[in-house]
């Protein structure tokens, strides 16, 4: 019994953890990332942890999938609303962009929009400044 509540205590300090991680950045994030930011408060916290817990999350609806042609999922919180992102060619950091920088009010004739995704590539402002 005692063993546990070890457990579902550790299970919920690492789902606090990740949770937290997603929450303060300031763009999606991998798994990779979410890992290795984790690993600095929670350091037993193991990959295939992070994957489950993410799926937990995903399942309650309070983080989503960000996909990306040609990469690996990123994940970020639900509550953003409408945003697009930009993607650091050098470093491989996507970020949120907090605006819509293009009108869409242009659609030809009889075209109905739902919605849309923009991303941007380039190079961030931190990698600009190490050129």
């Amino acid at each position: 019994m005692e063993e546990d509540k070890k457990s579902a205590s550790r299970n919920t300090k690492q789902k606090g953890e990740i949770l937290r991680v997603i929450q303060d950045a300031q763009g999606p994030l991998s798994v990779k990332e979410i890992h290795d930011i984790s690993k600095r408060s929670v350091q037993n916290i193991g990959i295939a942890t992070v994957y489950r817990v993410i799926n937990h999350l995903l399942e309650s609806g309070l983080i989503h999938e960000i996909q990306l042609p040609g990469e690996s999922s990123r994940f970020e919180t639900s509550h953003l609303g409408h945003h697009h992102h930009f993607h650091c060619k050098i470093c491989d950091r996507v970020f949120d962009v907090g605006v819509c920088p293009f009108p869409l009010e242009n659609l030809p004739k009889g075209f109905t929009l739902d919605s849309h995704e923009i991303i941007l590539y380039g190079i961030c402002s931190e990698c600009n400044q190490q050129k």
